[in-house]
């Protein structure tokens, strides 16, 4: 008798299994047209709202900004709502658009952040949210609503990248065991989340002319857009980088600040020498060198020159002198362009010596390269054991001038 009300009890539950698979499938077509209505409902409460608290001064700011924040956290619970309701249940059903199951493969991405980095989960969940929704408007192509919305999606979407960036920048900082500022991946993730801020706010912006102020990076947003054709190599990618730093002086000096940006050109730094170095293609390894100083000059010139607080004062004297003799050289631009080349050249070259010297890292091919550099500008005499650097003769091995 037992092993007989089992088999009953197994077979009307699959029974019910394969009703409620069937109703599921009936009623997912109607959930989405109930969760897209309130979702559009919510939406409009929620851009009201912004405006009111954006534009309107005629009220209390504070009640304002509540009657926001209240609309903006019911308009992501219907978003939310939305993604479990509809898409999980199509993916989980078979009948999800290639799409729907992008959007919950990068749904559980964000989600598996919430234990181990909530801060940086609770950022970035709203932001997926966000980029959902606003997909589905550009697709309806309504030009009066997708005007209205970019004013609030901009305005969000800038407060919730600066503190995602943030976020980073105290890890960068943090000199305890948890959070090591010498993993690649903190760094990975800062460049990653400038160049997602290029392609999907800052295009935005540029595109609708939302800040006069923007026009000062057109120039480099142009270079960053060369770098997003083909398949890019290490050299590549570095200078890619390179361009977004200096793009994110301009638009994130508190959420990432000098401290952190300045650890972010040392590793590029540190890439590109090793880059020098290893590579054996004499033609390769000079473009690989040629990207080396552009760098050198971007770490100089857009950072260090505005540095207000030094470590010590001997390092603030030492970049003064550099800084002198850099503003020397750059006189020579209008004058003598290819000496000023040169010049500018042989000052890197013996700046960036001079940062290498008894570093941890290996160097020492890169330092023979530069200083064979040297020698063929006439900056350094070579001798058979000795160079003369600032008059005095220094010892080498044969090899390292060879």
């Amino acid at each position: 008798m037992e092993e007989r009300s089992l088999r009953i009890v197994g077979t009307d539950k699959n029974f019910f299994n394969k009703i409620t698979n069937t109703l599921t499938r009936i009623l997912i077509p109607t959930r989405i047209g109930i969760n897209g209505m309130l979702i559009s409902i919510k939406r409009n409460s929620l851009i009201k709202a912004f405006e009111n608290f954006t534009q309107d001064d005629n009220y209390d700011n504070n009640e304002l900004e509540k009657k926001y924040d209240s609309a903006y956290e019911a308009y992501l619970d219907s978003l939310d709502k939305y993604v479990m309701d509809s898409i999980y249940k199509k993916v989980r059903n078979g009948t999800a658009s290639e799409f729907e199951k992008d959007a919950m493969a990068r749904y559980y991405e964000v989600t598996s952040l919430k234990e181990n980095e909530y801060v940086e989960y609770k950022y970035r969940k709203q932001k997926y949210l966000l980029e959902l929704d606003y997909e589905g408007i550009k697709v309806s192509g309504k030009e009066r609503v997708i005007a209205k919305y970019n004013k609030f999606y901009i305005s969000k979407m800038d407060s919730l990248y600066k503190s995602i960036l943030k976020n980073y920048s105290i890890k960068v900082a943090d000199t305890t065991n948890k959070y090591d500022s010498t993993k690649e991946w903190i760094y990975t993730k800062i460049f990653h989340t400038l160049e997602d801020y290029i392609q999907n706010i800052l295009s935005i912006k540029l595109d609708t002319d939302y800040d006069s102020n923007l026009k000062d990076i057109t120039n480099d947003y142009e270079k960053y857009e060369s770098y997003t054709i083909g398949k890019l190599d290490t050299k590549d990618n570095i200078e890619k980088n390179m361009i977004l730093l200096g793009i994110s002086r301009k638009l994130f000096t508190h959420s990432l600040p000098l401290i952190v940006a300045e650890q972010c050109y040392e590793k590029l730094l540190k890439d590109a020498r090793t880059l020098v170095q290893d590579t054996k293609i004499a033609t390769k390894r000079e473009k690989a060198y040629g990207m080396l100083i552009n760098l050198i000059e971007d770490y100089n010139v857009k950072l260090l020159s505005t540095k207000v607080y030094w470590e010590t004062p001997k390092q603030r004297e030492e970049y003064k002198e550099f800084w002198n003799k850099y503003k020397e050289i750059s006189k020579l631009k209008e004058t003598d362009f290819i000496e000023y080349v040169k010049q500018k050249e042989i000052l890197f070259i013996k700046n960036d010596m001079k940062k290498i010297k008894g570093s941890k890292i290996d160097y020492s091919k890169i330092l023979t390269y530069y200083k064979r550099k040297l020698v063929d500008y006439g900056a350094m005499k070579e001798l058979k054991n000795s160079y003369k650097s600032e008059g005095k003769y220094i010892k080498i091995k044969d090899k390292e001038v060879a």
